[in-house]
């Protein structure tokens, strides 16, 4: 599962929403820089994002972004399937995306990667994002140790 640059900047905006929650509106220049991404993208993305209820905006000189929903009521589930579609691997395992494979009933394989399909829902439909922020960033050492032979992570 690869995710698009759209999904990693919603999320990244609304983590930080999700660091003030309560507090006063924050700019999208303030936002954009905050997290490092293009300000017209943002605004757009911001957009999507309240289209979704997922956050309101205020204009003038006090004016920006909050949360419009408590962030236990918004999971990784919801954000990833709005901006990027299916989280299934492979389109024969997927509800949404399914596209028939000529190789489906003698697959064997095909078994894991809805195995995947299955682990990365849940996971991504339990991880509200009240949840995941207060979690602690992951290291590099953490990214490289674990794995034997990893090349392709």
């Amino acid at each position: 599962m690869r995710v698009s640059k759209r999904t990693d900047y919603a999320l990244r905006a609304l983590f930080t929403l999700v660091e003030h929650y309560g507090g006063a509106p924050i700019p999208i220049r303030e936002l954009a820089r905050r997290n490092d991404v293009p300000k017209r993208f943002l605004e757009q993305i911001m957009l999507t994002l309240k289209s979704q209820g997922w956050v309101d905006s205020t204009a003038g000189i006090r004016g920006g972004y909050v949360l419009a929903k408590s962030p236990d009521k918004i999971t990784m589930g919801e954000v990833l399937r709005h901006f990027d579609g299916i989280l299934a691997p492979i389109d024969c395992v997927s509800i949404t995306g399914y596209q028939r494979c000529s190789q489906e009933p003698v697959c064997r394989f095909r078994r894991v990667f809805f195995n995947v399909r299955n682990y990365v829902s849940n996971l991504m439909d339990q991880s509200t994002l009240a949840d995941v922020a207060k979690g602690l960033p992951v290291s590099g050492q953490e990214v490289s140790t674990g794995f034997m032979g990893g090349e392709g992570i």
